[in-house]
């Protein structure tokens, strides 16, 4: 690991390093694919491209794994923390086997399933062989991935020193990943990520701390969906990622109408959410989209809404949680469709629990 003085570029190098730990499997599967046998896949992924795949994979696997130790050793020492370790990794543990702990080999031969299917339904040789090998080389990088993010996870739990971790947004990033940026988990909580997230966290030694200059990481390498100069490649702050974006990236990523829901200042995390729970109602110009998400007790439109009830003497004052949501929280394109003025606009964002 290259050297490095702070905490952030120690994740960033440690990072860099792993990626491109999967970057060299990567290779190793795409130059393996091509020597499968156009005639009959499964007969040469079983005779020879196959067992070379799954050694391959495993190798990636293990040098992701065999470096966890060293990555939080170094994050704790440039936190001035002690070597208080409980236990190292055993790197051979997280090799061998899927992140979801089934056969290396059955999970990679689904990519060879998905040439096959594909062949099966019209679909030329080479276009089917392409199909298979894009899903072999995304099996194969997020499995080396997920074997580095395990192994971290072991050697934070090995490290009293070690309380947790701050999750650190890598662009180009989905919305979802894009609101987990900063955020602190303990030690215990594991990483979720989707297939190829690039996010990464970052072991600390003190949870809830208050970390002066929140935003983005410095660094003179830019991704192409940020405008250079604008920003690094992390990212510590959900907005200080969304100001870097394009305004057409900012619509393509959140959609049209909460990126301008986030541009007239609206909570990022509420917007974002709101979409897992959409329904259609009836509204007052005809159907509406809604969510449900947000809408429980003690959510804060829950929250607003008893207290809106409350003044207008609609319910008594000490109802509370025998208080029940009445009215659909509508979605933020729904209230941009129906505001008259942008007044309007941000009242019902307000109203609706999308702006503070």
């Amino acid at each position: 690991m290259a050297v490095a003085h702070t905490v952030e570029e120690i994740g960033l190098a440690f990072h860099a390093a792993q990626a491109r730990r999967a970057r060299a499997v990567a290779n190793e599967i795409q130059r393996l694919w091509s020597q499968l046998d156009r005639r009959d896949f499964s007969a040469s992924w079983r005779g020879s491209v196959g067992p070379r795949v799954l050694r391959a994979l495993a190798a990636g696997q293990l040098a992701s794994a065999a470096a966890a130790d060293e990555y939080v050793d170094a994050v704790a020492a440039a936190e001035g923390a002690g070597s208080d370790r409980m236990g190292r990794v055993r790197p051979e543990g997280f090799a061998g086997l899927a992140a979801d702990g089934r056969s290396l080999d059955s999970l990679m031969y689904l990519s060879v399933i998905t040439s096959k299917t594909r062949i099966a339904a019209g679909q030329p040789v080479d276009d089917a062989l392409m199909a298979g090998l894009r899903q072999a080389l995304r099996i194969g990088s997020s499995e080396v991935t997920q074997a580095g993010r395990g192994a971290i996870g072991a050697s934070m739990a090995g490290k009293r020193t070690i309380q947790g971790y701050v999750r650190v947004v890598q662009p180009p990033a989905c919305a979802r990943c894009i609101i987990l940026a900063g955020k602190e988990f303990g030690w215990n909580s594991g990483f979720q990520r989707h297939p190829k997230c690039d996010c990464i966290h970052l072991p600390t030694t003190l949870i809830a701390r208050n970390r002066a200059g929140r935003g983005s990481i410095g660094s003179d390498r830019f991704s192409p969906t940020t405008r250079p100069g604008q920003g690094g490649r992390g990212f510590l702050d959900p907005r200080a990622y969304f100001n870097t974006l394009s305004r057409a990236e900012q619509d393509r990523v959140f959609t049209a109408a909460g990126a301008r829901a986030i541009r007239e200042g609206g909570d990022m995390g509420q917007i974002i959410n709101a979409r897992r729970g959409m329904y259609t109602t009836s509204g007052p110009g005809g159907r509406a989209s809604a969510t449900r998400v947000g809408t429980r007790r003690g959510s804060n439109y829950y929250n607003l809404e008893r207290r809106r009830a409350i003044d207008r003497g609609e319910v008594p004052a000490g109802i509370g949680r025998r208080f029940n949501v009445r009215t659909p929280r509508l979605m933020p394109e729904e209230i941009f469709r129906l505001a008259a003025s942008r007044d309007e606009a941000v009242a019902m964002l307000r109203r609706f629990g999308y702006l503070r």
